[in-house]
């Protein structure tokens, strides 16, 4: 992964937003980042903005999956502002000193259910879930099907790091059945059931209660709404 290492003398700013075109308050709040550590993929600041960047001055019900050393969230407190709901989860104990810094953080484990419902009580529902936690396939999985369906319709899914859907260490491989954008073509199919006439959906528990699926560089990005069965016409005047 060395080739992929940004220099530590780099300018981060100069980089996104010469590679990226990418300019605005998250690029800043990123690169000028003091305090406790931040790491992310470059190309993933525009990304997130692009999704994230309407619920800004909202209360919104932020949950993230995988704490690390706190720098993310305190970035989306930046990001987002005060009235955000902001909460991180991680296995690791020790990222329960990051509790109350720039909001909740609870320890378990991202494939425990009853961890993960109990958590989206305790905020009072979920607007969006970014999962940057274990990256293991099953892991990623078994949160989509438990927490999807708590999320807030209109809501937003984000899974990030996917680039290990390709890595047998984490579950994954190019050809692996386990691959998680097997998963993904599965949900490409449920989505389009209307036309292909299989009854049985691949993933029951999120139904047909999405309505677009965005792939990007190791990142894919699930909207959740209400389905409503296709028409069409033909408008004449």
């Amino acid at each position: 992964m060395k080739k992929f290492r940004f220099p530590e003398d780099g300018d981060v700013a100069a980089d996104i937003r010469e590679r990226y075109g990418f300019e605005g308050d998250l690029l800043d709040l990123y690169a000028d980042n003091e305090g406790v550590k931040v790491h992310k993929w470059h190309h993933y600041l525009p990304i997130y903005d692009r999704y994230f960047a309407r619920y800004r001055g909202t209360p919104v019900k932020f949950l993230e999956i995988g704490v690390n050393n706190g720098g993310s969230l305190q970035m989306w407190r930046r990001y987002l502002g005060e009235d955000a709901v902001l909460c991180g989860i991680d296995i690791n104990p020790d990222c329960a000193q990051y509790d109350g810094q720039s909001g909740m953080v609870r320890i378990g484990s991202q494939d425990d259910p009853a961890f993960l419902a109990g958590v989206v009580k305790e905020m009072g529902g979920v607007d969006v879930v970014l999962d940057d936690g274990s990256h293991r396939m099953p892991h990623i999985e078994k949160s989509l099907r438990v927490l999807f369906p708590l999320l807030t319709e209109g809501g937003t899914y984000m899974i990030e790091d996917l680039h290990t859907a390709y890595y047998p260490r984490f579950g994954g491989g190019f050809e692996a059945k386990t691959n998680f954008f097997n998963t993904v073509r599965h949900m490409v199919d449920d989505m389009h059931s209307w036309y292909h006439g299989k009854k049985k959906l691949a993933l029951p528990e999120l139904g047909q209660a999405f309505n677009g699926i965005h792939i990007h560089d190791s990142i894919v990005v699930i909207d959740k709404a209400a389905v409503q069965r296709p028409t069409h016409s033909r408008v004449q005047k």
